[in-house]
């Protein structure tokens, strides 16, 4: 009697949609016909395991989640326990209108759970923890220097507060050394405006502290067996340097592998136009929304410089300001300039300058 009634789901599918938060996760189980069960579990790999081998035993299962807070250790610990996991853009899931105006953790594993059975999903990259790790370093290095650039605003913006100009000599000279001994010897007429003022310069010198020691930190990766070659290879192109290679390296991570063709690559950092179609009339709009945000702007930013030092991307550059103003031409460079990387990675050759 007790082997007539023993579970046994052996080859049959179970779906697991995940709504993950910090405090617990919204789980919704589907089965290939319906709907099994959603609830709360603990935010535990194992609690979520536990229950499954219980209730499902030797079925194969499969499970979802939308990137976020959140990483990708779930999905990295899922897959130790043998549960093959997607990690999903939100903004890719198919979603009902009547999902979207009562937005519920509940409903929303149960979109993911339904989304996954159907095969409609489609997850993202997910890098290996020590190229996670590579990315934290470039992107908390970029994350001060924005910090930075905020505190020097405020310093800049007191001073204004107070009528206290700087020369055409102090603009040019900005934040060298002799600048920043200028700003230290202003006094304001109490004590309160000195001490305002001196813990933004405090604040300052400890930024910068921690910018020279990150500076060192991508020098020493980028000198590493796993890097140095793709660097040196990268810096043959005009407006590629130490520091953009890196980033282009730990953000694309195999280029080849993910991004079959230049049109795949330039969508995902957003290097294409909105296109908009309706029977015969077929729109094409501004640069899309959808975008790598670090890589779009660093790859604009190269591309000024590019265009000035590759004869052939000046004179593309050129000829698309006959046209259309330099901003939009800029944009066109970038992506020229973004064919180049694909090219110098995918083949590791050197890129030549000068060949249209």
């Amino acid at each position: 009697m007790n082997n007539l009634s023993k579970l046994d789901f052996t080859g049959q599918p179970i779906f697991i949609g995940l709504d993950v938060h910090k405090q617990s996760w919204s789980v919704s189980i589907h089965s290939q016909q319906c709907e099994h069960k959603t609830f709360t579990q603990p935010p535990k790999v194992d609690v979520l395991m536990h229950y499954l081998q219980r209730n499902f035993p030797g079925a194969s299962y499969s499970s979802v989640y939308e990137a976020g807070y959140s990483g990708f250790w779930i999905h990295d610990q899922l897959r130790e326990k043998g549960i093959p996991c997607l990690v999903v853009n939100p903004a890719d899931v198919p979603t009902k209108d009547k999902e979207r105006a009562k937005k519920r953790d509940r409903i929303d594993c149960r979109k993911l759970a339904r989304s996954l059975r159907s095969g409609e999903l489609e997850g993202i990259y997910v890098p290996c923890r020590s190229k996670l790790e590579d990315r934290s370093l470039m992107r908390t290095r970029q994350s001060m220097v924005q910090k930075q650039t905020r505190c020097k605003n405020q310093i800049k913006a007191m001073l204004l507060f107070y009528g206290i100009h700087l020369s055409e000599e102090q603009v040019k000279s900005h934040w060298s050394r002799r600048f920043l001994e200028w700003i230290e010897s202003l006094r304001m007429e109490r004590s309160s405006g000195d001490l305002a003022l001196q813990v933004h310069l405090e604040e300052l010198r400890h930024l910068r502290q921690i910018l020279a020691t990150l500076n060192r930190g991508v020098r020493e990766l980028a000198q590493t067996e796993e890097y140095r070659e793709w660097v040196r290879l990268l810096k043959t192109i005009p407006g590629i340097s130490t520091l953009t290679a890196m980033i282009l390296l730990t953000e694309l991570i195999e280029v080849c592998r993910r991004f079959s063709s230049l049109d795949k690559l330039s969508s995902f950092v957003g290097l294409i136009p909105d296109t908009q179609s309706s029977g015969e009339t077929e729109h094409t709009g501004e640069i899309t929304k959808r975008r790598h945000g670090r890589l779009r702007a660093l790859l604009v930013e190269a591309a000024w410089v590019a265009a000035r030092k590759d004869p052939a991307l000046l004179r593309a550059f050129e000829g698309y300001c006959q046209r259309m103003r330099k901003t939009m031409a800029i944009v066109k460079i970038a992506r020229k300039l973004l064919n180049r990387i694909r090219f110098v990675l995918k083949n590791h050759k050197p890129y030549v300058p000068a060949v249209v």
